[in-house]
């Protein structure tokens, strides 16, 4: 009988966190290499929700809390689902856990019977058909091509259902790719769903505040009330205010569901950090006047990312939406040989050698589910974006 359970061999641990921990090692030893995989704000934590935390700690609010969130950032993030969503939920049908990632797991792991269907729209973040998994769940990926705008369209959603379809995951704005679905595309997903009452919906709207070009945001249950009841509306405070290391996710959803992720989540983590939970209400109900001025300097990074590798002969790249992502094409490239002659036979490759070659470190697109393309964080200063990119720019110059 071996140590490790049999159902770590469905998983494998996450690709973007591996090449993280990769290029740290590398620099560790003194190699001068860029991280462009890491999707975290190079930006401070906001100091009103700093002093917020401090604040909580002189009151000694620094004892275990309710298992899935106190009454007072419950109240918080119902607040903010019907300021900003327009989505109308009581305390009791909000859940706040140690980070977004952790709601959708305890979602997951409540509700996943062994051989339910999970679609999942792909490119998708990394953890979503690995967590399905681990549910003992089946993850149903949809292709959405480039020429999609790597978005689900209602014809592929419909087409993807069936009797044991227990969730749609969707993600806007998108990691890795940066799409942002309409209003008017929303509706359309939701039309389908309304035809199939078996299937609830998980969104992902942790990139909400970070959007380009004037675009708004909408989440399906705002757009489409009928489906609330069946929607799980999850977002976090990590990405928009810089507070990663903080842990807090949250979600508003059905009560039958809110209280069987609590019981996950009583058997494993217990309450996020009681400290955590006071910065966020202050995250919440504070100014929220850093948002878009945060955003406008993302959409200034993204537009000359964009610019400097449409010059790189080989690679394309979509104008992402939102998020703070490139996801370039790099199909031209597979077949060409490194200057060693080992050739490129996937992004696998082509993202191994900038790596190795331009010692810039890029996420493989196979880890989003679609190739050949490649993830790139622009969540990082102008000069180092442009430092790496020339880097990618001499390295695929000298394949041959």
């Amino acid at each position: 009988m071996g140590l490790i359970a049999p159902r770590l061999d469905v998983i494998k641990p996450s690709p973007s966190m591996a090449v993280t921990a990769r290029a740290i090692e590398m620099r560790s030893a003194g190699i001068d290499v860029i991280s462009l995989s890491a999707g975290e704000p190079d930006f401070p934590t906001p100091p009103h929700i700093v002093e917020a935390a401090y604040e909580a700690m002189r009151r000694g609010e620094t004892r275990y809390t309710a298992v899935d969130g106190t009454a007072a950032l419950k109240k918080a993030v119902a607040g903010k689902f019907r300021r900003e969503n327009g989505v109308d939920y009581e305390t009791s049908q909000i859940s706040v856990a140690g980070g977004a990632k952790q709601i959708i797991y305890n979602a997951l792991l409540a509700t996943l019977a062994p051989g339910d269907e999970v679609v999942v729209p792909a490119p998708y973040w990394v953890s979503y058909t690995d967590i399905v998994l681990l549910g003992e769940g089946k993850p149903v990926v949809v292709p959405c091509t480039e020429a999609q705008g790597f978005k689900l369209t209602p014809q592929a959603l419909r087409a993807a259902i069936t009797g044991r379809t227990k969730w749609l995951l969707l993600n806007t704005p998108s990691n890795p790719t940066g799409a942002v679905y309409s209003r008017d595309e929303l509706v359309g997903l939701a039309a389908v769903l309304l035809d199939h009452p078996h299937v609830h919906v998980l969104t992902d709207d942790i990139y909400e505040h970070i959007l380009f070009d004037g675009r708004a945001f909408h989440t399906i249950a705002g757009v489409e009330p009928r489906l609330k009841d069946r929607t799980l509306t999850v977002n976090g405070v990590s990405k928009a205010y810089a507070m990663t290391g903080w842990r807090i996710g949250y979600a508003g959803g059905p009560e039958e569901l809110i209280r069987a992720m609590a019981t996950v989540q009583s058997q494993s983590t217990s309450n996020p950090s009681s400290i955590s939970q006071a910065a966020t209400i202050a995250a919440l109900e504070g100014t929220q006047d850093f948002l878009r001025p945060r955003a406008l300097e993302f959409q200034a990074r993204r537009d000359r990312a964009l610019e400097l590798l449409r010059k790189i002969p080989g690679l394309t790249c979509q104008t992402p939406e939102g998020a703070f992502y490139l996801y370039p094409n790099c199909s031209a490239l597979i077949g060409r040989r490194r200057p060693d002659g080992t050739p490129i036979g996937s992004d696998d490759d082509f993202s191994l050698y900038l790596l190795d070659q331009a010692r810039v470190a890029v996420v493989q697109g196979s880890a989003y589910g679609l190739s050949p393309h490649f993830r790139i964080s622009i969540a990082t200063s102008m000069d180092l974006i442009e430092k790496a990119i020339g880097r990618i720019a001499e390295a695929v110059e000298a394949l041959r």
